[in-house]
């Protein structure tokens, strides 16, 4: 029986790459599901679950109403995973502190005025900066963009708060999740676009690294949380715990589409602050969590290929052939 079944579940930024596939997660397992939606939400990814779901029309940023709104519902579990700035495209200083700092801070205060079964915060990699070694927790955290710093300020919050008022609260921090619904703007969905019109996709540099996180196993890492019971501001990495340049990433998709196309690179260049190491020890969550990945680079960039392949006219493509 899994711990989702039968509780009342509220998720921030069910619009998102993240929260989209945690609203579908949690109604498979049984839960019901609260969503919070803005007048500007873009609700493409969730449209067709929208009748199974509840609407709340609130915004995290307002706290009187949030509050308000979550007392009515007395959620058992919050799943809090609502952002800006992640994108290159979100450069926007006050809406990342609005979104990331003032509606964690909103959500963590509502949460001790109300009480909560759980809450899940989502924090980033990017919170740690620059490191040439495997990511620890226990790592001094060194962030060198807006987001990473607005993204350690929430976490610091979510753990003070949980501290001083018992508040039950994890952190799961993610490294770089893909598959089903991201954003076509990414690296995952803007090559497997690209190649399935038969066009060269692009990148600046095949030799930037990351730490690739199929989403089903960031999915079951939150479930997994849920196993903690009363946790106190303990914070999780949640990767794969190996790093993957984007050549690997890009020829592999390739490879799975038929290598039909070329993958075409920028002038090599060093970026600012890009790191040369970017991999998260993830030895807390397989021991506390009893959490491990299950899918490796090609298993997940495979079942992410198929589907697009079904998916495609989302991101503006025209449908398979019947």
């Amino acid at each position: 029986m899994s711990l989702l079944n039968g509780e009342k579940v509220f998720i921030t930024g069910a619009t998102g790459f993240i929260g989209s596939n945690l609203a579908r997660r949690c109604l498979d397992r049984g839960a019901e599901v609260f969503i919070n939606l803005r007048t500007t939400s873009d609700t493409w990814r969730v449209r067709d679950i929208l009748r199974d779901v509840t609407v709340i029309p609130v915004d995290i940023t307002e706290y009187e109403k949030l509050r308000d709104e979550l007392k009515k519902i007395h959620p058992d579990i919050i799943f809090h995973t609502a952002a800006y700035g992640g994108s290159a495209d979100q450069k926007t200083t006050e809406k990342i502190i609005e979104t990331n700092i003032t509606g964690t801070v909103n959500l963590v205060r509502s949460c001790r005025d109300i009480g909560v079964g759980m809450m899940v915060n989502t924090g980033s990699s990017s919170e740690y900066g620059i490191k040439d070694t495997a990511m620890h927790e226990s790592a001094l955290l060194e962030p060198v963009t807006e987001y990473g710093v607005s993204k350690a300020a929430a976490t610091l919050f979510c753990q003070s708060y949980a501290a001083a008022y018992s508040l039950p609260i994890v952190t799961l921090r993610l490294f770089s999740p893909y598959g089903r619904y991201e954003q076509k703007s990414r690296l995952v969905p803007s090559v497997i676009l690209a190649a399935l019109q038969k066009i060269n996709p692009r990148i600046s540099s095949r030799q930037f690294v990351r730490d690739f996180i199929y989403i089903d196993d960031v999915l079951d890492a939150y479930e997994s949380a849920l196993s903690l019971g009363k946790p106190s501001g303990e914070i999780y990495n949640i990767g794969s715990g190996r790093q993957h340049s984007v050549g690997e990433v890009v020829d592999s998709i390739i490879k799975i589409l038929g290598n039909e196309v070329t993958c075409e690179t920028g002038t090599p260049q060093a970026w600012k602050n890009e790191p040369a190491c970017w991999q998260a020890d993830i030895q807390k969550a397989k021991s506390a969590l009893h959490w491990e990945p299950e899918y490796s680079l090609d298993r997940g960039l495979a079942a992410t290929v198929d589907w697009f392949r079904v998916h495609k006219e989302l991101y503006g493509l025209s449908p398979e052939p019947a």
